[in-house]
């Protein structure tokens, strides 16, 4: 401020010098010193102006956020596993012509629900028909000729005891009667052979389930032999509906934990099933099969559960979530599911210490029940959880805590 007084002064005193100096017929040295003083000035304006603009201001002090704090809900829950599975059916079988012949006939639309005993392909049965009228000509033969040989051996008899026959002729007679009742037998043989391979031309549904689409059609010759013994057409695939199996790869771990709940090793156990992957479980089934050897380079072992399906509605190969009880009900520490934030491989939970700093601690999560997460390792029962305002929790700062309740979702299918 001096320094700005003294250029003023200096201003006024080259200004009274001009006045008297007017005339003088050198001007150029005022001039030139006026304007050095006008740029100072003009300097030590700005810097006033500056300094004014970049004072620094005092700022009030901010109270700590508000976070909403709860103890973890204990509750008794029960300890279930989630496992991913896949139908199969029951019974599948691949239908293929057991007889050789042209296939005359079609009785279903692919896709259709077939029922046992239902009629489905034919294959031209004439040529069966024939071979089964032989049989029985063979049969009436045979049987001719043995009540021929019957009677000639009971002459042969009457003759040998009257002298006028020998013991020879006898023994001959007898062995025609044998000879003849084995034609008999090899006849019937013949016609129950004949009688198949007619039944054979006739395929049918060995069971109730949904076929597949025809692979032959009407008019192509089919091959087939019975037992397989030599080159078979396949003419359709069946599958049962009603149950159906749910299979599913247990872990080592899984499996030891439901062996320490059923130490009797009985797989028979009730399990939850949700077709949709909405979290509605409302599908049941019976574990009834694990397998008896874990496979070594998966670690895990083979489960299945048989699950009604009266509506027809699961198909083969459809994919299912299921839940399988690991043990009995137990108490247990709940969370919101809000509540837990991930960090890379683990998942960590914000508390509140008395002080009010927040205090990060990792846990170790169980499944999800009414819509809370189970914790089971890593929390204490009188920790207080920030359940809400998680985003004005940062580990280490303070917070203002408030008091809040920890709610399941209304009762319902666990998700």
């Amino acid at each position: 401020m001096n320094e700005f007084a003294q250029m003023a002064s200096d201003l006024a005193e080259i200004a009274r010098d001009s006045e008297g100096r007017a005339r003088s017929p050198d001007r150029r040295p005022i001039a030139l010193l006026l304007t050095v003083k006008l740029g100072g000035l003009a300097v030590i304006c700005g810097g006033l102006i500056w300094l004014g603009q970049s004072a620094p201001t005092a700022k009030p002090l901010l109270p700590p956020p508000q976070v909403t704090v709860s103890p973890p809900l204990q509750q008794t829950v029960q300890t279930t596993a989630r496992f991913l599975g896949q139908f199969s059916a029951v019974d599948s079988v691949e239908l293929r012509a057991q007889v050789g012949g042209t296939l005359t006939a079609i009785d279903f639309r692919d896709g259709q629900i077939v029922h046992k005993g239902d009629l489905l392909f034919v294959i031209d049965p004439r040529p069966f028909q024939i071979k089964s009228a032989q049989a029985v000509a063979q049969l009436n033969s045979a049987e001719a000729k043995e009540s021929l040989s019957q009677v000639e051996l009971w002459r042969a008899q009457q003759l040998k005891q009257s002298s006028f026959g020998t013991a020879e002729a006898v023994d001959q007679r007898a062995a025609d009667v044998r000879s003849n009742q084995a034609a008999i037998d090899a006849a019937k043989a013949a016609i129950r052979d004949a009688t198949l391979d007619l039944e054979f031309s006739r395929v049918n549904a060995p069971f109730t389930g949904r076929i597949g689409r025809h692979l032959e059609s009407i008019g192509d010759l089919v091959s087939g032999s019975r037992g397989g013994a030599g080159p078979t057409t396949l003419l359709a695939t069946i599958v049962s509906l009603d149950p159906i199996h749910l299979d599913f790869d247990m872990s080592e771990s899984d499996y030891r934990a439901w062996q320490r709940a059923n130490p009797r090793g009985s797989p028979h156990a009730d399990v939850e099933i949700s077709l949709d992957g909405d979290g509605s479980f409302d599908r049941h089934g019976t574990l009834d099969f694990i397998d008896n050897a874990v496979n070594r380079s998966s670690g895990t072992i083979r489960a299945r559960a048989t699950v009604p399906n009266s509506d027809l509605t699961i198909t083969p190969g459809q994919f299912a979530r299921l839940h399988v009880n690991l043990g009995r009900p137990n108490q247990a520490l709940l969370v919101p599911a809000a509540a837990v934030v991930p960090d890379q491989s683990q998942h960590v939970v914000m508390t509140v210490a008395p002080d009010g700093t927040v205090v990060p601690k990792v846990v170790e999560l169980g499944e999800l029940d009414h819509g809370l997460r189970v914790v089971l390792g890593g929390l204490k029962a009188d920790d207080r959880v920030v359940i809400n305002g998680l985003v004005r929790a940062r580990p280490g700062m303070k917070v203002t805590p408030v008091a809040g309740t920890i709610t399941p979702a209304p009762a319902g299918p666990a998700s």
